[in-house]
């Protein structure tokens, strides 16, 4: 989903955060069922070695609630939190801590939703993920990189060869073609490297979908040359950022998981995927598939759980039974669910009770 709408529409922009309750859910993580990824040392069934399965509410598994070994991969896979408001909005950065082992914030600097030391409370000594929004597929224009820019590099608004098109239904936002070498530059040597001298684990990678478009469309149309820059640009990102985690937002159809890229198979650049609007407001059975195909890859990044998360969006904080019937059917599946107010501006946090 593209960010600016998301952050002016619905419900108007981020919110004061809702407290539900003071008891954090349970863990659980994506059922591992197929072969280990490149570099792994074996067979390994579903659950094996790590976190809790679904639907488990008791004590944290095996290195949860400890620190963080630093690298790929994620030691817990949730409960999680997407939010983009700021600090302040966030409310108790203490709290938010104790209940969330992933957290994605919009980390931009520019922007000065968190300092480097707010992030750091988030990441309370090393127990907690702490990701940053990284849109890849559109150009938002409220990003100070959207016109200003230093020497050696083309702004959004200039690089006007790369462009796809309006998002629709997100006015402040334009598809990039993800495959044009000075958007990707800006990314790679400009953007990407603001957000980790913020202090982040890694990144949150948005509008990839963009690779999926094909080209009999207005909406961001992707031909071939842009499919395959799309693939490129992550493995960029990777091999500029070897220790940082990529999830990809989205975008979890054939073209990403049988993606190659330099001669790599795409999904081993990710340390994780999250689809939105899985459960709600009812069930997307394609969704739900392309993340179980997802799951049967077995991948295992740095040796750990391959994250498989959903996000879905419900009237409001009190909207307790829509929300705790998305929780139930990601379990079934072994994913990881978070699930926020209806508006999708993520300026809210739902402290659910289950």
């Amino acid at each position: 989903m593209g960010l600016a709408a998301a952050l002016i529409g619905g419900c108007g922009g981020p919110a004061t955060p809702a407290v539900q309750d003071s008891n954090p859910g349970g863990l659980d993580g994506p059922g591992d069922g197929g072969l280990e990824g490149p570099g792994d040392g074996g067979l390994e069934g579903p659950g094996d070695g790590g976190p809790e399965g679904p639907g488990d509410g008791g004590p944290e598994g095996p290195g949860d609630g400890g620190p963080i070994t630093s690298g790929r991969g994620l030691t817990s896979p949730g409960p999680w939190v997407s939010f983009y408001g700021t600090a302040s909005e966030m409310g108790d950065l203490a709290l938010v801590a104790d209940r969330f082992r992933v957290i994605n914030v919009d980390a931009d600097p520019t922007a000065g939703n968190f300092t480097r030391e707010q992030i750091q409370a988030l990441q309370a000594g090393g127990k907690n993920r702490v990701l940053s929004y990284l849109d890849l597929g559109s150009c938002e224009n409220f990003r100070s990189y959207w016109a200003t820019v230093p020497p050696g590099f083309v702004s959004c608004a200039a690089n006007t060869a790369a462009h796809r098109g309006a998002y629709d239904g997100f006015p402040d936002e334009v598809w990039m073609d993800v495959g044009d070498p000075d958007f990707q530059h800006l990314l790679v040597d400009y953007v990407a490297p603001r957000l980790v001298a913020q202090g982040v684990d890694g990144f949150f990678l948005d509008n990839l979908e963009i690779v999926e478009h094909g080209i009999r469309t207005k909406d961001g149309p992707c031909d071939a040359s842009c499919v395959q820059g799309g693939l490129d640009l992550v493995r960029r990102l990777r091999e500029r950022f070897p220790d940082l985690v990529l999830v990809m937002q989205n975008a979890t159809g054939v073209v990403t998981r049988l993606g190659h890229t330099g001669g790599i198979a795409f999904p081993t650049l990710l340390d994780g995927v999250s689809h939105e609007e899985v459960y709600t407001p009812r069930v997307d059975d394609s969704a739900q598939a392309e993340l179980l195909a997802w799951a049967a890859l077995g991948l295992r990044p740095n040796g750990r759980t391959f994250w498989i998360a959903t996000e879905d969006y419900v009237g409001s904080c009190g909207a307790s039974l829509a929300a705790s019937t998305a929780y139930e059917r990601s379990r079934a599946h072994g994913f990881s669910p978070y699930v926020t107010d209806q508006s999708g501006g993520q300026g809210v946090i739902c402290y659910w009770p289950f």
